[in-house]
């Protein structure tokens, strides 16, 4: 019988879940498509045809999201990454979209990388749940992609 290890989920204390291997083998495929296509290549094709494949909930928010980056910092990338929506600066992803029904999350989630430009003294948010979308969190999205993407 395998022992419980520390921080391991109850319904999964063997290994990964089945969404966590889905997006593994979805991140194995996305790395040869990009060899075969060229790191150059654009992926925003890509990104808003995973986009269209979300639930309604998500994707309004993915679609907000994509334009909100897109227009905050056109240098960024879009790339997928474990078959989400991402933002590459130099090849590597500055921010990316998760879907709340990725993992059977109660919302969807923005996500910075360690290559973002968001520090704050010692510590600082790399993720940030999305509910829904106003003008203030919009808003608020810009600001943090601008600042994270300079």
């Amino acid at each position: 019988m395998a022992s419980k290890k520390a921080g391991a989920r109850d319904e999964d204390v063997t290994g990964f879940t089945e969404e966590e291997r889905a997006a593994m083998k979805e991140r194995a495929a996305e790395t040869k498509a990009a060899a075969r296509r060229g790191a150059k290549a654009d992926g925003t094709a890509d990104v808003l045809a995973k986009i269209a494949e979300m639930p309604e909930s998500d994707r309004l928010i993915a679609e907000r999201v994509h334009a909100i980056v897109t227009t905050s910092a056109p240098h960024l990338a879009p790339r997928t990454w474990y078959g989400m929506p991402a933002y590459a600066k130099d090849g590597k992803v500055l921010c990316f979209f998760q879907a709340a029904q990725k993992f059977g999350a109660r919302y969807a989630t923005l996500g910075f990388n360690d290559v973002a430009r968001l520090d704050e003294g010692a510590m600082w948010p790399t993720a940030f749940a999305l509910i829904e979308l106003t003008a203030a969190e919009e808003a608020r999205i810009a600001a943090l992609v601008t600042r994270a993407a300079s």
